[in-house]
């Protein structure tokens, strides 16, 4: 008799952390004082409170902004259409936190919740001097301030943790009278040690992909932890320091940051992008770029904030549109076809699908075709960034 075969159990990427929805959000996260909401302000050209004074941000304010795109540009000016829809990222302003967030300080709770209902964090860090401009622990220590953050954040997730298993230790008697639901009560229970042993451990939920099963990431996916949250770090630089690249600071902040999981880390003067913000056309923005020899970073900012919580888009285009529809990474074309209406999903027949690069590079349509490079996928085709898609469907077909 051969021996049975040994199926390895898939492991899953960073990806599959978190909501399967294409409307996440990012929150801008950091001390007090660091400049988040002048970041804000500067992102989406809303006039919000941004005075100095800890805690001037307490409701958080919410916009969309878009996703610059060349791509998206090429097939406006190649198809002229009659309307064109830009992709966008949703940006969430959140007060400041303190140390003692997790136990209420400052505003704390209210601001943990604020986080909780984001999908990724931008966390911003002061590495600026400046005597009139306060900061909360009374010092510029931008290593100290992730320190403080990332603390707080863990110890709301062992909250968390604590909170599920006496949840479960409540239903221990019921589910040991059923051998499934046992056999499920022990496994999460032994799941929700490992978890706390790591955070424990100094170490962030996002950071242990290596070790989580697919069924503990689905547990993950229910507890919704801080800590299980892709971030990534924006360094508040003076103009001066921006413009030179020099900062002591910015190698003790990414020594940290490679010491715990890596991430990306982005360099930004808060000073120069508000200067530029108060300047009245954008032929001034320019000039005023090459004089000082340096330019903005929001493009970049909000390209790595879109692709770190896992968005993609693909886009649907001809004189009457040109589209970029926002996905979820990792969804199939039945779900991608749902995005554009209901009817689309349950009654999906097939996708015709070209690259963007295809169509930029052959010209057009017919020669992508010509080439054999254009293609009807199925219900099982996972959607690419910058698919360019037309979907076949019938509103009678049943869908699954």
């Amino acid at each position: 008799m051969p021996p049975k075969k040994v199926v390895e159990e898939e492991k899953l990427g960073p990806w599959a952390l978190g909501r399967f929805s294409n409307r996440l959000k990012v929150g801008i996260v950091g001390m007090p004082n660091v400049g988040k909401s002048t970041l804000y302000n500067t992102l989406t050209k809303c006039s919000i409170p941004a005075e100095n004074f800890p805690f001037c941000t307490i409701d958080p304010n919410e916009t969309r902004v878009h996703v610059p795109d060349e791509r998206f540009d090429w097939l406006v000016d190649k198809f002229k259409p009659k309307s064109e829809v830009q992709p966008f990222l949703e940006i969430v302003d959140i007060a400041g936190l303190v140390k003692g967030a997790a136990q209420g300080a400052g505003l704390g709770n209210a601001f943990l919740s604020h986080i909780r209902a984001i999908d990724g964090i931008v966390h911003v860090l002061r590495a600026f001097d400046d005597a009139d401009i306060i900061h909360v622990e009374d010092r510029v220590d931008p290593v100290g301030d992730i320190e403080i953050i990332t603390s707080e954040l863990r110890a709301k997730d062992l909250e968390s943790v604590a909170r599920r298993k006496a949840d479960l230790d409540k239903e221990k008697s019921r589910m040991n009278s059923n051998p499934a639901l046992k056999k499920e009560f022990e496994a999460e229970q032994a799941f929700l040690q490992k978890v706390k042993d790591w955070m424990e451990d100094g170490k962030e939920v996002r950071n242990g992909m290596d070790i989580w099963t697919p069924k503990e990431i689905e547990y993950l996916n229910e507890y919704s932890l801080l800590t299980a949250k892709p971030c990534m770090f924006l360094i508040n630089l003076s103009e001066e320091d921006f413009k030179r690249k020099k900062n002591k600071w910015l190698a003790k902040i990414h020594a940290w940051v490679q010491e715990h999981g890596g991430g990306t880390i982005i360099p930004y003067s808060g000073v120069f992008e508000q200067a530029l913000m108060d300047m009245g056309s954008d032929e001034e923005r320019e000039t005023y770029q090459k004089e000082q020899g340096i330019v903005t970073q929001l493009p970049k900012i909000i390209r790595t904030a879109f692709s770190m919580v896992h968005l993609i888009y693909f886009f649907t285009a001809g004189p009457d549109e040109v589209r970029a529809w926002v996905l979820r990474k990792g969804l199939k074309a039945p779900q991608a076809a749902g995005t554009i209406h209901t009817d689309f999903e349950r009654g999906f027949i097939c996708a015709e699908v070209m690259s963007y690069e295809d169509l930029k590079s052959m010209g057009t349509e017919a020669e992508v075709k010509a080439k054999g490079r254009y293609r009807q996928e199925g219900k099982t085709y996972v959607v690419q960034d910058g698919d360019i898609i037309f979907f076949k469907f019938n509103v009678t077909a049943k869908g699954k």
